[in-house]
């Protein structure tokens, strides 16, 4: 912020209270010279009303004054303004004093007599301190705004499969007991089944992405070697695979080792597998990669299916975003895991990246700090 400016170019305004005339006038003298605004009163109670009227940024009070001393006018200046920052000066500076007006809620003390250059330090760092604290309420109350919206989103897609549930029930209570209505009951059940898995897997990928946030996983930190850790969750995959005659490939130049949770590293890994899988196409292939270069570890997961479209590309990672294709049947899944791979990847102090073309496939890339052969972390 350049010095004496705010917001849309305005000067700033400061309150001087002080109950010295010579102090009040130095005040106003070395803070406009560089574009504060300033207006001064010469006892707590007249500067407490123009604190109210004019609701400054910052306000220098005197801490001995006739009548309200600074120490009442300090605590009523927080009834005013909770954020506001307040400045002490005084002529009788001990460490008590300063200590009790910090206490009060100043945010730094300067004892008198101070140069023009003292105050506009200490004035400048006090308004750095008011703006990051502005910015921090403002980043509290967005953080609480998406806690809101998130918690709404997941109450509506656990509603969802819930209500399907119970239709389902609702009509396997009305069958009765012909040949026709035990077919009907294996159908119902099915879709009863296919229902509370979707309500398992987004409970799972919410506590996930819960714990992740939480700081409650990935706690631990050791030495994990993608060699022996990619090929294992391949293998999980082969029935699936095998189903839709797509071909598993592991391609990891070992030993490969990152440093993290090893169970945030298996999570990571299986959802990008994963998503590789359930979006490739039939005849398709998922490849694998890992290998050391330039002080990273490189995980690449490529598949050839049907791909991202370019203008989905900049949402992949945002909670419960799903690409929506007309036509094209439908992928079952939360709209979670590429999320949690982001925090993931983040918490490990790296990157994930995509490289897609719409129809030909796509490839996640995960870019990790390569510690070599660091031992396991506390």
């Amino acid at each position: 912020m350049v010095e004496g400016s705010g917001e849309a170019g305005e000067a700033v305004r400061i309150v001087v209270i002080d109950d010295d005339f010579a102090i009040r006038l130095a005040c106003e003298q070395a803070l406009t010279k560089v574009g504060y605004r300033v207006a001064a009163y010469a006892d707590g109670a007249h500067g407490l009303d123009a604190v109210g009227e004019l609701k400054p940024g910052l306000v220098v009070v005197d801490l001995k004054m006739p009548g309200l001393s600074g120490l009442d006018v300090i605590s009523r200046l927080h009834a005013i303004d909770p954020s506001i920052t307040i400045v002490v000066i005084t002529g009788y500076a001990t460490i008590s004093t300063a200590v009790e007006a910090m206490k009060a809620g100043a945010y730094d003390f300067l004892p008198k007599p101070f140069s023009p250059d003292e105050l506009r330090l200490i004035v400048r760092r006090g308004f750095e301190r008011r703006e990051l604290q502005l910015t921090s309420q403002q980043c509290e109350l967005e953080r609480e705004l998406q806690r809101r919206r998130f918690v709404t989103f997941v109450s509506h897609q656990l509603k969802t499969p819930l209500v399907a549930v119970h239709q389902y029930l609702d009509v396997l209570r009305q069958l009765g007991d012909d040949p026709e209505a035990t077919a009907k009951r294996q159908d119902w059940l099915a879709r009863c089944l296919v229902r509370t898995d979707e309500l398992r897997r987004l409970i799972d990928d919410w506590l996930t992405l819960a714990q992740i946030e939480g700081g409650l996983l990935g706690r631990q930190r050791a030495r994990v070697d993608l060699a022996q850790v990619v090929p294992g969750i391949l293998h999980s995959y082969d029935a699936l695979a095998e189903r839709d005659g797509i071909t598993l490939r592991a391609e990891v130049a070992g030993p490969c080792p990152v440093h993290g949770d090893p169970t945030c590293v298996g999570v990571l890994i299986d959802n990008l597998v994963a998503n590789a899988v359930k979006y490739n196409r039939s005849g398709g292939c998922v490849t694998v990669r890992g290998r050391r270069v330039g002080g990273e570890v490189i995980l690449e997961v490529a598949d050839t299916g049907v791909g991202i479209p370019a203008d989905a590309i900049p949402f992949l990672f945002d909670d419960f975003y799903r690409v929506r294709r007309v036509g094209a049947p439908k992928v079952e899944g939360t709209g979670l895991g590429l999320p949690i791979c982001r925090r993931i990847a983040s918490e490990m102090g790296g990157v994930i990246e995509v490289e897609s073309q719409d129809g030909t496939g796509s490839t996640f890339r995960v870019r990790l700090p390569d510690r070599g052969d660091t031992p396991d972390l506390p």
